[in-house]
């Protein structure tokens, strides 16, 4: 089965990498097609083919006819605020007058006003579109001097532009239309076949009978879990392009179903499933199945049958909502009382927790949020609110008042940004130029095509480009030898180059920057008009290339002088302090208002490391110490799995509160009040534990902290803390010397006594009883990737101290706040 998924994987990417290929050959060829061989009177308004081809590769790219749509009003907004501007300004300063300076000045001005805008005002393909305008309006006016005509040359720019984009909406709709919304509908029928087999692998890896035949259903779960995760994430890139598809195709309404959201939620319980498989099946401590230690009777295991068709109509009615088969209420009722068996298993060990935990996942299956009530009448579900779709529905004067008024929300990093295209544009066009004239836009446009919205590995990224021009380029240089006077067969060449590009582009070699470099380079050749022999045009482009790329660096390394290693070490105390503040606000009480943003903010600083550990692998060492990845990464991974500890217990609590208003209020409050001391003194004992780490995380070099700060041995001076020494040397030793661990063995004790005291109903116990051994479970997880953390903050510290031959946590948390202990 695992050979058959394979096999079926790789023809999907080739089939999707063809596809891809052939679209943007169509589209590369109509422009050839219009350019070469239209009518005068239009071609002689197409005057830079070349940036027809670039705005093709920028629009059409694994894109669908939707995301088209959206790069036509992508390409008319940049036109507007590039074009609109240099008009006024070729007509008050005058080709014939402009000099090198002039014109780099002015090219820097205009990147400087497009980019000034945050990612959120202005789409980044806009800004690269209206970046390479603003460069080929005032170089090629430089470069032609007084024969050109201030109005009619940035309008023969648009023209080029709008060649480019109507050559690929017309490659998206021959000979079929390639929908966002089909696309969807399809990859969210593979999802859900996939999500079933793994729920499948899972309950079959519960129920059996010996730890062993449980591994290979877990291993063949999470292989199909890679493939999983990759489907949810195209079906979340193509819900704008769906978006932009309503209203030409209103006569396909009953595909724009958009279960992003749904489906997301069931990874997340699947997920929770994975992780409580894992922990039962790495438990030493048990000689059983899981299962084994749950079914007193063959009930729970029907239940879990009935939960399995439950799961596999729920998830069908997601994406059928037009289909008149709902899923009847009484099979859920019945389904959920398949677990009142639980009730039997007495007294629970933490043994017992992974499989409670796992029976707890498959009630959040089943959760309210995730019925039919998100519908409207008409059976399509709200995609966005009412504000939201007025929001669209903005006019391009209430755009452009909205990025550049008051409330546009213009940051100091936004003007870094804008400064350093400032000078990256003006010092490539200004080399260019004294390099060749007639050649000095291509120093700039590859600056300008290339624009990222966040932070590269600046190293990294410009050797791909340029080994990706130098690829592209030599590879037309031979197809124009080969096939010098047959212009269709160069334009076949397009294709196997194009499927060849699209692997480069999904490859961790090469990537976007590197295939995308790949696919210029050959297109500007293959496709040009007027520039001269292939040879000396490849030359000339390279040469430019670089010129360009090395300003590009030079700029980044000036105003962005911190290494990518530094950065992920500062990220990883911002990330201690964000799960520090999520431990704290742990609670069986009413939660916290702030733990939502807690936990919100938990996740972006995790995926901010993940950037910066990606970063810092591809920036070379220099004279610096390498980047330890492999603890770095580590520790990616603890903050990743906590984090999921803290969204699961959440979710317990919350059904814990349903469930417990149904017992007893008195015996039930004493029950609480002891279980929710423990979880408060679980939640204060880590939360120390992270903040020892955060601070012991920032610290440098340990010689500076012995010279201004030396250990006092004194503990009764006050500024040591006996208890943060206990628990930290208690992380050196066993599971059962960890004051951690026995806090959580503490809980389930007083959580088997509570369940003797509770008065209620015995379906009622059983759920309370669900949700606590759920919440132990993710006590005790959490308690485990603190000590991971632990050792990975160790292996940090050793490895930026080569020379201490023993880090004791304790001492140096210490010396860094000798008044906090």
């Amino acid at each position: 089965m695992l050979g058959f998924n394979a096999n079926q994987q790789a023809k999907a990417v080739w089939l999707a990498s063809l596809h891809s290929a052939i679209r943007t050959t169509l589209a590369c060829t109509i422009v050839a097609i219009t350019t070469l061989y239209g009518p005068h009177s239009l071609r002689r308004h197409i005057s830079l083919p070349a940036f027809s081809y670039v705005t093709i590769i920028l629009v059409i790219t694994d894109a669908t006819l939707g995301d088209t749509l959206r790069g036509c009003w992508l390409a008319l907004y940049a036109s507007v605020q590039s074009l609109g501007p240099a008009m006024l300004t070729l007509w008050l300063i005058k080709p014939g007058r402009m000099t090198s300076g002039v014109t780099a000045l002015a090219v820097a001005l205009g990147g400087f006003v497009v980019v000034l805008p945050g990612p959120k005002a202005t789409h980044l393909v806009s800004k690269r579109i209206a970046l390479g305008q603003i460069v080929l309006v005032y170089v090629i006016a430089f470069i032609n001097g007084p024969s050109t005509d201030p109005i009619m040359h940035p309008l023969h720019v648009a023209a080029s532009t709008a060649l480019g984009v109507f050559a690929c909406v017309l490659a998206l709709i021959l000979p079929y239309p390639a929908l966002a919304s089909y696309q969807v509908k399809n990859k969210s029928e593979l999802y859900a076949e996939n999500a079933l087999k793994r729920l499948k692998l899972y309950v079959k890896a519960f129920c059996a009978e010996e730890r062993g035949a449980a591994a290979p259903c877990i291993t063949q779960a999470k292989s199909l879990s890679v493939a999983g995760q990759k489907l949810l994430q195209v079906i979340k890139h193509m819900q704008e392009g769906m978006r932009w598809e309503r209203l030409p195709f209103r006569f396909l309404r009953q595909y724009y179903v958009t279960p992003a959201a749904k489906l997301q939620e069931l990874e997340t319980v699947l997920r929770g499933m994975e992780i409580s498989s894992m922990a039962a099946a790495n438990n030493t401590n048990s000689t059983t199945s899981v299962a084994q230690t749950m079914l007193v009777n063959g009930e729970l295991k029907e239940g879990l049958e009935e939960h399995l068709n439950l799961t596999e109509k729920q998830v069908k009615s997601w994406l059928a909502p037009n289909d008149s088969t709902m899923v009847p209420e009484s099979n859920t009722e019945v389904a959920m009382k398949s677990l009142q068996t639980l009730q039997s298993v007495n007294p629970i060990t933490i043994n017992e927790l992974p499989s409670l935990f796992f029976l707890f996942c498959f009630k959040l299956l089943h959760r309210e949020s995730l019925s039919d009530s998100s519908r409207d009448s008409s059976g399509i579900i709200n995609s966005q609110s009412p504000a939201k779709e007025e929001k669209t529905k903005l006019s391009a004067l209430s755009q452009i008042w909205r990025t550049y008024g008051p409330g546009s929300g213009v940051t100091n990093k936004n003007l870094m940004a804008a400064f350093r295209c400032f000078l990256s544009l003006g010092f490539a066009v200004f080399l260019g130029l004294v390099y060749s004239k007639p050649d000095g836009y291509w120093a700039g446009l590859p600056v300008a095509i290339s624009l990222a919205s966040a932070r590269e590995a600046t190293f990294k990224v410009a050797n791909l480009k340029a080994q990706g021009t130098v690829l592209g380029t030599v590879y037309a240089v031979l197809i124009c030898y080969a096939f010098a006077n047959s212009l269709p067969l160069r334009f076949m060449s397009l294709l196997p180059w194009f499927v060849f590009s699209s692997f480069l582009r999904k490859s961790k070699m090469y990537g976007q920057a590197g295939g995308l470099s790949a696919i210029i380079g050959a297109v500007l050749i293959l496709g040009r008009k007027g520039f001269g022999g292939p040879k000396e045009f490849a030359i000339a482009r390279i040469v430019e290339t670089f010129i360009g790329l090395s300003c590009s660096v030079a700029v980044d390394i000036m105003f962005q002088p911190t290494r990518a290693s530094t950065l992920a070490k500062a990220e990883l105390a911002q990330c201690m302090s964000a799960l520090q503040h999520c431990v704290t606000g742990l609670s069986l009480g009413e939660s916290k208002t702030d733990c939502n943003g807690q936990m919100v903010r938990l996740g972006g600083c995790v995926n901010e490391l993940s950037k910066y550990i990606g970063e810092a692998e591809a920036e070379p060492s220099f004279w610096f110490l390498p980047f330890n990845s492999a603890s770095y990464n580590k520790l990616k991974l603890s903050f990743t799995r906590a984090a999921d500890y803290l969204l699961f217990g959440s979710h317990a609590v919350q059904f814990l509160q349903q469930e417990a208003s149904k017992l007893n209020i008195e015996t039930w409050k004493d029950v609480a009040e002891k279980l929710s001391t423990d979880i408060k003194q679980f939640a204060e004992t880590s939360s120390c534990l992270v903040q020892c780490f955060e601070a012991v995380s920032k610290l440098k070099l340990m010689t500076e902290l012995e010279k201004t700060n030396p250990v006092a041995d004194d503990i009764e001076a006050g500024s040591k803390s006996p208890n943060l020494k206990k628990l930290i040397l208690a992380g050196q030793g066993t599971k059962e010397d960890d004051e951690l661990g026995m806090m959580v063995r503490q809980y389930v004790e007083h959580l088997n006594e509570g369940l003797q005291k509770v008065e209620g109903a015995e379906d009622v116990k059983g759920q309370v009883m669900l949700c606590l051994g759920a919440i132990g479970f993710c006590m005790d997880g959490l308690m485990k990737e603190v000590r991971e953390m632990e050792r990975g903050v160790k292996e940090i510290i050793h490895w930026e101290n080569p020379s201490c031959s023993h880090i004791d946590l304790y001492q140096i948390s210490c010396n860094i706040n000798p008044g906090h202990h």
